[in-house]
């Protein structure tokens, strides 16, 4: 175990801040490209190119936010998992502390 670890809660709430942040901007421009016509963009050839481009945007789009939701979800259980640990630590030290005055 290394010696030099250490845990920044407040850290991690504000690496889950932005990861929360990175999903509201993925929204965006999600909803955003939804409204872009493909006919609306010039030649038939660049339209389909544009529709092809849509389809995949919004799979890779989607994934991306299930992935980043993952990585969230996981490091707010570790920021909990933690807290809960230093909470029973100190509640250790205290419960001796009192034992032995």
């Amino acid at each position: 175990m290394d010696p030099d670890l250490e845990v920044n809660g407040r850290q991690l709430a504000r690496f889950c801040r932005a990861l929360d942040e990175s999903l509201t901007s993925l929204g965006e421009a999600r909803r955003a490209l939804e409204h872009v016509r493909a006919d609306q963009l010039g030649t038939a050839a660049l339209d389909e190119a544009c529709d092809g481009f849509q389809k995949r945007w919004k799979y890779g789009a989607e994934q991306l936010d299930d992935r980043i939701t993952s990585v969230r979800d996981g490091v707010q259980a570790t920021r909990a998992g933690f807290a809960e640990v230093e909470r029973a630590i100190e509640t250790a030290f205290r419960a001796v502390a009192v034992r032995h005055g």
